[in-house]
C-alpha cells in the first residue's frame, strides 16, 4: 500500500523551444528590477549570458561569473557579497548544476545571518531568500526544480548538501537551445547523471506512482536521445528531448531521492574533483549490478525502458539486460570505465569507502541495506 508522499517541485515550469523569451515577464513577475545573473566563466565569454541578457530587454543587471566546477562555500560567500553589494533583488541562474546550485545557495544565505557552513543539512535555512529564475544550459542535473544545493567541503574532502524547500526556484525555463553549447563530454556526463537520477529515484524506498512514471519516461527519452545529441549537437529534437528527460529525472529524484551511486560518487568529487555528471556515470553500472537483486520487478521494468526485449526472461535475467543496457549506453557515449582512469590511487578505497558510508541521507533511499565492507568492494569492482 502507497504510504503519503509529498510531491514538491519549482513554483513555475515552462519548456520548449523558444521558452527563454519568456524571461523579462517572468523576472516582473517576481518583482526583479535589478536581478543578478549567476553563472561562469565560459559561458560570459562565448557570448551566452550576453544572449540571455538581450531577452531581459534593457533591464537593469549584474553578472557573477565565478562558477567553478564542483564549487565550495567560498563561491556561496563571494557570490553573495556582489548580490548584496550590488543592491540586487533577485538572481537568475544560468549554467549547469553548479551555476543553479551556487544560486540557490545565494538565495538562502543572503538573508542568514550566520556562516553558510550552519545550513549544511536538511531544514537549516530559516526563511525564504531573493527570488530565483532558473535557466539550465546542460541536460542532467535536475537541479531547477529540486530543493538542495550541493557543495564541496573542501576540508572534509566530501560535498554537502544545503536542503531546504526554501530553495525551489520560483520559475524554471527549460529551453533546449540554451543547451547545444555543451562539448560533447558534458552531453555525455549530463545525460547519463539524468539516468542516475530516473534509475535512483525508481528504485528508491521513498518512491511513489507519480515518481515512478516520471522516472520511467526519462529513461526511455535518455535511452532514445542521448546518442543522438551526443553525435549531433545541434539535432535539437534530441536536445528538447533531453531537457524534458533531465526535468522529469529531476522532479523524481527530487521526491523520491537518490541512493548508492550518490553516495558513492560523493568522495571522487570531494576528493579529486571528478565532475559530478562523470562520477555517477562511471559508477552506475557498479553500483546497479549490487542492488539488483533488492528490485528485480523493478530492474525488469528499466530494462524495457531502455530498450530491452524481456520477454520470456526471468527477473534475474531481465535485471542483467538492465545493467548490460545502461553498460552499452555509456560506452556509446564514451564514459570512462574506471576509477584507475582518473589516477586514484588503489589504496584510497578504504578511506572512500569510510567517506561514502556517512552519506546517510542518501544511503537511507537505497533499496539495498550497504556496509561499510559492501561499499568497498564496490569501489574494488569499479577500480
Amino acid at each position: 500500500m502507497q504510504g503519503i508522499s509529498t510531491f514538491k517541485i519549482a513554483n513555475k515550469l515552462i519548456t520548449g523551444n523558444g521558452a527563454t523569451a519568456k524571461l523579462k515577464e517572468e523576472a516582473e513577475a517576481l518583482g526583479m528590477k535589478n536581478p543578478l545573473i549567476v553563472t561562469d566563466k565560459i559561458l560570459n565569454e562565448i557570448g551566452v549570458v550576453g544572449k540571455l541578457a538581450k531577452y531581459l530587454g534593457g533591464s537593469s543587471f549584474g553578472i557573477y561569473s565565478g562558477v567553478k566546477p564542483e564549487p565550495e562555500a567560498a563561491i556561496v560567500e563571494e557570490c553573495t557579497e556582489v548580490f548584496l553589494s550590488g543592491n540586487h533583488d533577485g538572481l537568475i541562474a544560468l549554467g549547469g548544476g553548479s551555476a543553479i546550485d551556487i544560486a540557490k545557495a545565494v538565495s538562502g544565505y543572503a538573508r542568514f545571518d550566520g556562516r553558510i557552513e550552519e545550513l549544511f543539512g536538511t531544514g537549516m535555512v530559516p526563511q525564504k531568500g531573493a527570488p530565483l529564475i532558473a535557466i539550465p544550459t546542460t541536460a542532467g542535473t535536475g537541479s531547477e526544480v529540486t530543493n538542495i544545493a550541493i557543495l564541496s567541503d573542501t576540508e572534509a574532502q566530501l560535498k554537502k548538501g544545503i536542503v531546504s524547500d526554501f530553495l525551489l526556484p520560483d520559475t524554471a525555463i527549460v529551453a533546449p537551445e540554451m543547451t547545444v553549447t555543451m562539448p560533447k563530454s558534458v552531453t555525455a556526463a549530463s545525460g547519463i547523471d539524468a539516468l542516475v537520477h530516473a534509475i535512483e529515484a525508481y528504485i528508491s524506498v521513498n518512491a511513489s506512482p507519480i515518481t515512478d512514471a516520471l522516472a520511467l519516461g526519462a529513461m526511455k527519452m535518455i535511452a532514445k536521445f542521448l546518442p543522438k545529441a551526443y553525435a549531433n549537437p545541434g539535432h535539437m529534437e534530441a536536445r528538447e528531448n533531453m531537457a524534458t528527460a533531465s526535468l522529469m529525472a529531476g522532479m523524481a529524484f527530487g521526491n523520491a531521492g537518490v541512493g548508492a551511486v550518490h553516495a558513492l560518487a560523493y568522495p571522487l568529487g570531494g576528493r579529486y574533483h571528478i565532475p559530478h555528471g562523470v562520477s555517477n556515470a562511471l559508477l552506475l553500472p557498479y553500483v546497479m549490478e549490487w542492488n539488483k537483486i533488492a528490485c528485480l520487478e523493478k530492474f525488469r521494468d528499466i530494462a524495457d525502458a531502455l530498450g530491452q526485449n524481456t520477454s520470456g526472461m526471468s527477473n534475474p535475467e531481465a535485471a542483467a539486460a538492465a545493467v548490460e543496457a545502461m553498460r552499452s549506453l555509456c560506452e556509446t557515449v564514451h564514459i570512462p570505465k574506471g576509477l584507475r582512469s582518473f589516477s586514484i590511487p588503489e589504496s584510497d578505497i578504504p578511506s572512500m569507502a569510510e567517506d561514502a558510508s556517512r552519506i546517510t541521507r542518501l544511503l537511507k533511499n537505497n533499496p539495498r541495506v550497504l556496509s561499510l565492507d559492501d561499499i568497498e568492494k564496490i569501489y574494488q569492482t569499479a577500480y
